[in-house]
């Protein structure tokens, strides 16, 4: 199975707001950039759409390291908390709903044709890639500024 390493990042301009986001594939000696923008959303929508779609451009099922400064995201993932939330019909507890049930339901069909690790990064520090992505994001909320 072919290793595919990915970072994502997302960013909004308030919380709600217009948002961002960015990703990095990596193959071999091969980057691929992405990025997207939303003109009403969260913060959080935008680190979720951004792993879907860097996933989603995955042709066959990869072994993936996926990188993120989103503990909700990636808590969310290595903790179990998106498959128990869709076993539970999307509600985290008895009385709360869980927020993004349409980003967390794709997120998770790719994660079943995928091996995906899901590995926190601190933000704004001293990963360039991760770096890269937020300057992705943001210049994507930025362009919509205008």
């Amino acid at each position: 199975m072919d290793h595919v390493t990915i970072y994502t990042d997302g960013a909004c301009s308030g919380n709600p707001g217009p948002g961002g986001w960015g990703a990095i594939l990596k193959y071999g000696e091969r980057e691929l950039e992405l990025s997207g923008s939303h003109p009403a959303t969260t913060n959080n929508r935008m680190e979720l759409t951004g792993a879907v779609e860097a996933l989603s451009r995955l042709k066959h099922p990869c072994e993936v390291t996926l990188y993120s400064d989103s503990k909700y995201l990636v808590d969310a993932m290595k903790l179990g908390w998106a498959a128990r939330w869709q076993k539970n019909g999307w509600k985290r507890n008895a009385k709360d709903k869980a927020l993004n049930p349409d980003l967390w339901e794709k997120l998770l069909s790719l994660c079943a044709t995928h091996t995906v690790e899901f590995v926190w990064v601190k933000g704004h520090a001293d990963n360039p890639y991760n770096n890269r992505c937020d300057e992705l994001a943001v210049g994507e909320y930025k362009k919509l500024q205008k």
